[in-house]
């Protein structure tokens, strides 16, 4: 946000700033250039050129006209690229317009088509139109396999948990949402992104826990998924709120709090690995916790974010999307951009490990709060096996004479647990195994 000296922006008009008085039939022509310029840009409406802030009387019925706007007169649809915002400056409205770069470029104004009277790009403070050679190419190189193009190999598809969440938000999804939020293909099949979203669907999303500070000792293997994207999340933030756990260190001026990780970074960081991941791959996000850190992997990597400068700099260039629509509705998602900008106030670029396909983000704890995650993972691994043993003891008494496989499936853990549990259920003669090795099975005594 640009400071203000007298109802006035002190930063000029550049290749990322655009001031409009007033909202005029040019809008489409500003946010086309933003979108096919790398980094993106924001409008503001209620601003004279020499960055004055003169206010607008009728911003809400404004901010509809843009969101119809850019809706309807820009090809490829450009809808989860931008966001419109009411701000207030000494009590005069604005309206501040973000726009993320986009990835199908070119994008053009769609009466005018992919020509030079369509296609723009923004040149120091103002908007170009493309020659001919640079609009093809920009068409040459194209995304194309954006999710909202890959037909989903499931068509039966429910959507009762998302429509669920948006009415938390006091949204409500009519008969037309599958078109709406973008989840049809051109033959109105469900893409990838509506087989993300489904009620059911074959992604998970593993969170996995170590002892120590390698992949030695596993010591819980948990997967949210085979659901809504959304639910998964919300899943997956409230298993790592749990093991954010919080040390406590009295002064004998007062009680400091302080979580393993930076709650803020962490989670930002788990809703870019989800939105962000390259989808394309079939390879979810990975949330894997050690004694001393905890790795957060998604794919895509240099192969989708192209340029580290911009990316770290905060210009946002959504890989997915549709995706990111969704989310910003869900308020997951704050404004475009802010993600990384939230993490690095917490931790520093070190903390992105970044590859040709794969991003992490590494946390460290601080070495002050060691001794307490480790109080903490032996606590995990006592309550984990006394939950394991009692869960599998009540299915044992359900599925009498049954095998160690059987149990293994059912409760979404290896034979090797199965196995352990059972020696303890053994022990403690609650448990026998009847009939011949080949065909007996597991039954209460």
């Amino acid at each position: 946000m640009q400071s203000i000296e007298v109802d006035k922006f002190t930063l000029s008009e550049s290749s990322r700033i655009e001031y409009k008085k007033t909202l005029t039939d040019g809008l489409e022509k500003e946010i086309v250039a933003f979108l096919n310029h790398n980094e993106g840009g924001a409008l503001y409406i209620g601003v004279d050129d020499t960055g004055v802030v003169v206010g607008l009387n009728n911003p809400d019925e404004i901010q509809l006209k843009i969101k119809d706007k850019l809706k309807h007169n820009i090809t490829p649809s450009c809808l989860g690229l931008f966001e419109v915002i009411l701000e207030k400056y000494n009590d005069k409205n604005i309206i501040k317009i973000i726009v993320a770069s986009g990835r199908e470029t070119p994008y053009y104004i769609k009466k005018y088509g992919m020509s030079s009277k369509g296609c723009f790009i923004r040149v120091g403070s103002s908007s170009e139109p493309m020659n001919q050679t640079m609009i093809e190419n920009l068409f040459a190189s194209r995304v194309r396999d954006s999710l909202s193009k890959i037909k989903s190999h499931r068509q039966d598809l429910t959507f009762e948990q998302l429509k669920i969440y948006y009415e938390e938000k006091g949204l409500k999804l009519n008969d037309k949402f599958a078109s709406n939020l973008e989840l049809l293909t051109e033959d109105s099949k469900y893409n990838y992104v509506a087989y993300l979203l489904a009620d059911t669907n074959g992604t998970s999303i593993k969170v996995a826990k170590y002892a120590g500070i390698d992949k030695v000792n596993l010591i819980e293997n948990q997967e949210f998924g085979y659901c809504s994207l959304i639910k998964a999340t919300h899943k997956v933030l409230d298993k790592l709120d749990v093991e954010n756990k919080i040390s406590t260190k009295i002064t004998y001026k007062n009680r400091i709090e302080k979580p393993l990780w930076n709650k803020i970074a962490l989670r930002e960081a788990v809703i870019n690995a989800i939105v962000h991941n390259d989808y394309t791959t079939q390879i979810p996000p990975v949330f894997e916790i050690y004694s001393d850190r905890i790795e957060i992997t998604s794919t895509g990597g240099l192969s989708t974010i192209k340029n580290l400068e911009d990316f770290f700099d905060g210009y946002s260039k959504p890989i997915n999307r549709e995706l990111m629509r969704v989310y910003k509705d869900l308020e997951f998602v704050e404004h475009l951009g802010s993600g990384v900008d939230k993490i690095l106030k917490a931790y520093t670029k070190e903390s992105f490990k970044i590859s040709k396909n794969f991003m992490k983000n590494i946390f460290f704890i601080d070495n002050n709060d060691i001794n307490l995650f480790y109080e903490g993972v032996n606590e995990g691994v006592n309550e984990g096996v006394n939950e394991g043993v009692n869960n599998l003891y009540n299915l044992i008494k359900i599925h009498p004479n049954n095998r160690t496989t059987f149990f293994a499936k059912k409760l979404n853990t290896s034979v090797k647990n199965i196995e352990r549990w059972i020696k303890k259920l053994k022990d403690e003669d609650r448990v026998e195994f009847k009939g011949s090795p080949k065909i007996g099975g597991y039954c209460v005594k």
